[in-house]
């Protein structure tokens, strides 16, 4: 708070002061008192005035300068008046009394909104469970129904559907999860061959080939989270391909403290303009458009993901050639948040 900004703050209580000052001086002045007199009485009148200006200045000052520190000093910053002192002066008080009042009700708020967030997030989780049960009962069905051509179209759109439905799961708990995950060994080879099993008909189908190479890397992180991601990127280098004898490459190497794993395809590739997106919420770009409704949370999810595991995701394209995506682990245990 600068001096000239308080003075004009005051000017209307200075200006009518004066004001007074001078309709008394014109009477004194016409009563013929001295011109020492009157100055006098001027000292009489405003140095008091100017003194307790200044006084209650530098008081406002400390108070104001003590909060802005504080609040500098914060991360949170609505904890402000939680750690606010004491103030010694009326207005202070008052104001510290409101702070606390709204941050109680602020707080109040978030508290009821915290609650309903997490009671829809238990009811997502539950209903997933739920509808797990009928979708694996259909691919059973399925699966001893398998050499009929529409049981086979149908085994490709229940896929999808337990695909989307997993989405809904990671997604539901993707701000909690620092709570739900465990840092182990994790050997990516097994990790990778799960993943690839998993989707070893829409391989066969789309007559899509694979190149495993040097996988017998260990990492530390949390397989459950790590397999999410493999299988979505996975999903989509064969939901891009093109469809005429593709290929998918899958190696790993390890750099100085880490382990670089990488996922070729050659399909459509990702166009220049929408490379720098494809990991916003809900971002479909062209290829979206092209092959079929794209929710554009799949990659969305993989870079939440990783960033909370603490690995580096990235992904190179070239439209028409391929897409790499590399994700880069950690191969020591002492991984930070």
């Amino acid at each position: 708070m600068r001096i000239a900004d308080y003075l004009k703050d005051k000017g209307i209580f200075l200006t009518l002061n004066l004001m007074i000052f001078i309709v008394i001086s014109i009477f004194m002045y016409i009563a013929d008192i001295s011109f020492m007199m009157i100055l006098f009485i001027f000292c009489i009148w405003f140095l008091p005035l100017f003194t307790y200006i200044f006084i209650e200045y530098i008081k406002y000052k400390k108070y104001f300068n003590d909060m802005e520190s504080i609040l500098e000093s914060l991360d949170k910053k609505y904890l402000l008046p939680e750690v606010m002192e004491d103030a010694n002066f009326l207005i202070a008080e008052q104001i510290n009394y409101i702070l606390k009042e709204v941050s109680r009700d602020m707080h109040e708020h978030v508290k009821y909104y915290e609650d309903m967030q997490k009671e829809y997030r238990e009811y997502i989780e539950m209903w997933i469970h739920e509808i797990k049960t009928p979708i694996a009962s259909s691919k059973l069905v399925i699966e001893n129904n398998y050499n009929n051509d529409i049981v086979r179209k149908i085994d490709t759109q229940i896929n999808k559907i337990d695909n989307f439905v997993e989405q809904v799961l990671y997604y539901s708990r993707s701000n909690e999860v620092g709570k739900d995950y465990i840092i182990k060994k994790v050997e990516l080879e097994p990790l990778v061959k799960k993943v690839i099993k998993r989707n070893q008909r829409d391989f066969i189908s789309k007559r899509i080939s694979l190149e495993l190479e040097d996988l017998e890397q260990v990492v530390y992180s949390d397989s459950k989270w790590i397999e999410f991601i493999l299988n979505q990127i996975i999903v989509n280098a064969i939901k891009y391909s093109k469809g005429n004898n593709d290929k998918i490459e899958i190696e790993s190497q390890k750099q100085n403290n880490s382990v670089i794993l990488s996922i070729k395809d050659y399909g459509v590739g990702i166009n220049e303009k929408d490379i720098s997106r494809v990991f916003e919420k809900g971002f479909t770009g062209d290829n979206g458009r092209k092959f079929g409704k794209s929710t554009g949370i799949g990659l969305y999810l993989c870079k939440t993901l990783c960033e909370k595991l603490g690995l580096g995701l990235y992904i190179d394209s070239k439209e028409n050639y391929g897409t790499k995506v590399t994700i880069i682990f950690p191969t020591t245990e002492n991984i930070t948040e």
